[in-house]
């Protein structure tokens, strides 16, 4: 067990934390939810012993170990990945290296021997020769393969090295484990393989995260950062969304209550105060009303954008064909001979473990890369707003964000552009702000200003929800939900998937398995899982390439 007893933080005059009591059992996970900025990651660096609170202590059982999922995704690099992953227990690690340490000596002593079996005890009761398998078996579920397990993590992609400091933080069953935003940069396989982790994990968890989807999944309990304090709620993020209105709706509804009450105590004091014969019954009624008092309801420090994509054009029957496109990057096909239609009606999420070939395509539909080979065609009523993945670019520029979005605008008015701004939560005089100096979530927020403000009849996202917080992010979700026009989106959040998507295309090895289904059916059916497998293996094959002109047309209208 882990507690936080009496934690104040006050930052200058400003107090982050007042006051904060709360436990954290095992067998339980805690979801720790607030608005940016509330202090979710703050605190868990508190709990973690990283930062020093103001007042009050934390305390932990005794004997127990804590694991906590690092954020340097580089202070590992020289380091082979497998040893990255068992160093999550520091202990056994080091009575493996102190093992064999002793057993390459030339001249073993009799000390040495007596100091070996006693580490060999406590190897064994800590599990250590589990321990190469334990950790492959974290690295493999989370997508990373077994030729990569002797790799040093500088050589592999940033993506994966967020994994292996997860598998790192997951390793040796912890008895406490703390976890901010352990599903960012992880692809949808690699979240669902987590979160099945969590759900069969017996110790306790703390997590941070912003994914609505895995909060249900994972959580026994939700902490809620509001103002300074936290609540304690039993159940997931859906429960604790219920139960924080009903709470709000029962306090009004109280205070509604006592102000008819209050209202009725004034009429007879007014009324009847200078009556002799009901002077006594005046006087009760006023110590009555001073009795009373209103609940003190403070609304939420949580701000919910207005995202609303308005197309000025309805769009026609031809949306987009796309036919065998093939595209290599850095000696990587990631692209093979892809074809596909869009219909009017589609909204199509795109998904698999592949992020650049996601990327890839997208990048060609707006113009932004040649294909290798093949074609696309986009319709002659559609219109495409697009929301890159990777926008830093989008912002190198001395331009206020007024300036910046009317460039974008079709009605050069300052009112009718700053009107955009405002239900994208920047008030008037955050307009003047240069756009080079805005946070990550700002400048999402100002790129789904622009997609708004276009008027685009297809909408393309590569990963919008990153950077944004979880208010931001059901707006969007909501936002996607009612957009009368097409969607193609790629995105690690399951529920914008699943609410969103009626069309679900994964990229496997370059190539396509493309299904008009929801994404949850897709993940039910046997059917795709079996294809899955059965291309993978195709793909593995040494002899692939060797394959038939025939072979290969089977190949690609198996998928379909």
């Amino acid at each position: 067990m882990i507690s936080a007893n009496g934690i104040t933080l006050r930052l200058g005059k400003k107090a982050l934390f007042e006051d904060v009591n709360i436990k954290f059992t095992e067998g339980n996970c805690y979801g720790i939810i607030g608005a940016n900025g509330a202090g979710k990651s703050t605190f868990l660096k508190i709990l973690s012993g990283e930062l020093e609170p103001t007042y009050g202590n934390i305390a932990i059982t005794p004997g127990q170990r804590m694991s906590v999922l690092e954020q340097d995704h580089f202070r590992y690099n020289d380091q082979v990945i497998l040893d990255v992953v068992m160093q999550g227990n520091a202990r056994l690690f080091e009575i493996m290296k102190e093992k064999d340490a002793i057993y390459a000596k030339a001249d073993f002593t009799d000390e040495d021997g007596i100091r070996a079996a006693e580490l060999e005890t406590e190897f064994a009761q800590m599990n250590g020769w589990e321990a190469e398998s334990d950790a492959a078996s974290l690295l493999n579920g989370l997508g990373i393969e077994p030729d990569m397990h002797y790799l040093k993590l500088e050589d592999i992609k940033d993506a994966d090295k967020v994994k292996v400091l997860l598998a790192r933080a997951l390793f040796g069953n912890p008895d406490i484990l703390l976890l901010d935003e352990p599903t960012n940069h992880l692809d949808l396989a690699a979240i669902e393989w987590l979160e099945d982790f969590l759900i069969g994990f017996d110790n306790t968890v703390i997590v941070v995260s912003h994914d609505r989807y895995f909060l249900n999944k994972v959580c026994t309990n939700i902490v809620d950062i509001d103002y300074g304090k936290m609540q304690l709620y039993a159940g997931n993020y859906d429960f604790w969304y219920e139960s924080s209105q009903l709470m709000i709706r029962q306090m009004k509804e109280a205070n509604r209550k006592k102000e008819e009450k209050i209202k009725e105590l004034q009429e007879f004091i007014q009324r009847f105060s200078a009556n002799a014969s009901k002077s006594k019954q005046a006087t009760s009624r006023k110590r009555a009303l001073e009795k009373i008092q209103l609940e003190d309801i403070r609304p939420s420090s949580r701000k919910y954008p207005f995202i609303d994509f308005r197309p000025d054009r309805e769009i026609g029957n031809e949306v987009l064909t796309v036919t065998d496109l093939t595209k290599t990057v850095n000696g990587v096909k990631v692209l093979d001979h892809v074809s596909f239609v869009l219909n009017r009606t589609d909204k199509v999420a795109f998904v698999g473990a592949d992020e650049l070939a996601k990327t890839t395509l997208f990048k060609i539909l707006m113009g932004e890369l040649e294909p290798d080979e093949g074609s696309y065609k986009w319709g002659v009523t559609t219109t495409q707003a697009y929301f890159p993945k990777d926008f830093g670019t989008e912002f190198d520029s001395e331009l206020t964000i007024t300036d910046w979005l009317t460039q974008y605008s079709p009605i050069k008015d300052m009112t009718y552009v700053r009107g955009f701004l405002g239900r994208m939560l920047f008030p008037g005089e955050d307009g003047v702000k240069k756009v080079h100096v805005l946070s990550g979530g700002e400048k999402v927020r100002c790129l789904l200003s622009r997609m708004m403000i276009s008027g685009a009849n297809v909408l393309v996202f590569d990963e919008p929800t990153n950077h944004l917080d979880m208010e931001s992010i059901t707006a969007l979700n909501n936002g996607m939900i009612k957009f009368p026009g097409v969607i193609l989106f790629a995105s690690r959040d399951h529920q914008i998937v699943q609410t969103t998507a009626n069309r679900i295309i994964e990229f496997i090895g370059g190539s396509i398995i493309d299904k008009i289904t929801t994404y949850d059916e897709y993940l039910a059916s046997d059917e795709m899982a079996k294809k899955r497998q059965v291309y993978t293996a195709m793909k593995e094959d040494e002899d692939l390439e060797d394959f038939s002109g025939e072979e290969t047309s089977y190949e690609k209208s198996s998928m379909n």
